[in-house]
């Protein structure tokens, strides 16, 4: 039987059902675009989908080894915010494994950097 999974040409829509697929993570929005966080702290953002990208936030490192990896697919943020790890995924260009593997990655991330500063890893209440 054949894969399901597409090889590539990910979408806006393949990132937001990876994203939310992730334990805890919740849809929200920051400065107009759709974000993904746990524990209320964002690892990745629909910024950007307009020319093609999707966010992670990623440490500096895992952003290093992704970029050299795939430098096709994974192209750090401009400015300050690319040097903390800030990273675009250009969906058209990402397999399905791939983006469930960056997002994955970033999720736990957000999870380990949560839990270093005593966030919880799932909000009890909706945001505002």
């Amino acid at each position: 039987m054949a894969s399901r999974r597409k090889a590539a040409g990910m979408t806006r829509g393949d990132f937001k059902r990876i994203a939310l697929s992730l334990e805890g993570a919740e849809e929200g929005s920051h400065m107009g675009a759709v974000d993904f966080r746990v524990g209320g702290r964002i690892f990745a953002t629909l910024a950007h989908v307009a020319k093609g990208y999707s966010n992670l936030m990623l440490s500096p490192e895992e952003q290093s080894v992704f970029v050299n990896e795939l430098p096709d697919v994974f192209v750090p943020v401009a400015g300050g915010w690319g040097r903390m790890g800030a990273t675009h995924i250009v969906l058209a260009k990402a397999s399905e494994d791939v983006l469930r593997g960056a997002l994955q990655t970033a999720w736990r991330l957000r999870l380990e950097a949560n839990a270093q500063s005593g966030k919880r890893t799932a909000r009890k209440t909706s945001r505002r």
